[in-house]
C-alpha cells in the first residue's frame, strides 16, 4: 500500500510540476522511490541524493515510508505501538492524502498487526499462504462443475484432507 502511495504522490506532482512548466526534477525517478536504499546502484543513489535537495511530496513521502521501516525492529508490542501512532500521527499532519490513506489502514488494522508482535515474531504465514493456494487450485479444477454445491465438497474434500468417496467403477 505504502509503495503504491508513493507512486501516486510521484505521478501525481510529475503532472503538475510539468503543468507548471518547471524543471523535471521527478524525471526517471519512480524505482529510486519504491526501491529499499540497500539496493540502489550508485547511478540511483546519486540521483535519489539529488532529490533529496528538495521540499516536494514525494520527497516528503518517501522519507515517511523509510521511517516506517524502523517499526519492524521493535521487539516489544507496547513500543511497537508507541511507534505506530505516532507515525500515524505524523503522517496524518503530512497532508499528503495517499500516505493519509495508508495511515488509516494501519490504524484500523492495528490490533492485528500488533498481534505480530504479541506472538513474538514466531507465527509463520506459509501453512496460511499455502491453504491459499491449494483452495485457488481447487477452485481451478471446479470450472467445470455445474454447482456451487460441488465446488464447495471438493473444497472440503481438498482442504480437509476428508476420505474421498468410494468408486462405483474400477479404473484400474
Amino acid at each position: 500500500m505504502m509503495n503504491k502511495a508513493i507512486d501516486e504522490v510521484r505521478a501525481e506532482e510529475s503532472k503538475r510540476l510539468r503543468y507548471e512548466s518547471r524543471e523535471p526534477v521527478l524525471k526517471k525517478s519512480r524505482w529510486l522511490l519504491l526501491k529499499r536504499p540497500n539496493k540502489l546502484t550508485v547511478w540511483q543513489n546519486a540521483k535519489l541524493a539529488d532529490l533529496l535537495r528538495y521540499n516536494l511530496k514525494s520527497i516528503r513521502a518517501y522519507l515517511l515510508k523509510e521511517d516506517f521501516q524502523q517499526f519492524w525492529s521493535y521487539s516489544l508490542p507496547g513500543w511497537a505501538e508507541k511507534f505506530l501512532t505516532d507515525w500515524c500521527r505524523k503522517t496524518m499532519l503530512s497532508k499528503i492524502e495517499p500516505m493519509k490513506k495508508v495511515a488509516k489502514a494501519l490504524r484500523k488494522q492495528k490490533p492485528l498487526i500488533l498481534n505480530w508482535f504479541k506472538a513474538r515474531k514466531e507465527i509463520s504465514q506459509a501453512a496460511v499462504e499455502g491453504m491459499n493456494n491449494k483452495s485457488k487450485l481447487t477452485i481451478r479444477k471446479a470450472y467445470g462443475y455445474r454447482s456451487f454445491k460441488i465446488a464447495e465438497i471438493a473444497l472440503y474434500h481438498t482442504l480437509g484432507k476428508l476420505p474421498e468417496p468410494k468408486f462405483t467403477h474400477r479404473f484400474w
